[in-house]
């Protein structure tokens, strides 16, 4: 099924400068290995060496942080959105 990812500003440049990419996907994970298998680079900024999420990475699917859902195994529906977005930190 079609979902779209969002990809922050610091990503566009692997992606040809696009904001949103239309990719074929059941799950997060899946979502991030088809962004990956276009667009190489995403994943090593978005996942660490294990595979998992990185911490200053949030992952969003209909405004719900993933980390609360199922993480990467989050399912999703077609239509979709998954949105990466670098944690913000300051004072």
């Amino acid at each position: 099924m079609s979902v779209i990812v969002r990809l922050p500003s610091q990503l566009r440049v692997l992606v040809g400068g696009v904001g949103e990419v239309s990719v074929e996907a059941h799950t997060v994970r899946e979502a991030i290995a088809a962004v990956e298998a276009s667009y190489p680079g995403i994943a090593a900024r978005v996942l660490d060496d294990r595979g998992a999420l990185r911490r200053f990475v949030n992952v969003f699917v209909a405004d719900e942080d993933v980390r609360f859902l199922d993480g990467l195994d989050t399912v999703l529906e077609a239509g979709q959105t998954v949105s990466l977005v670098p944690a913000v930190a300051g004072g």
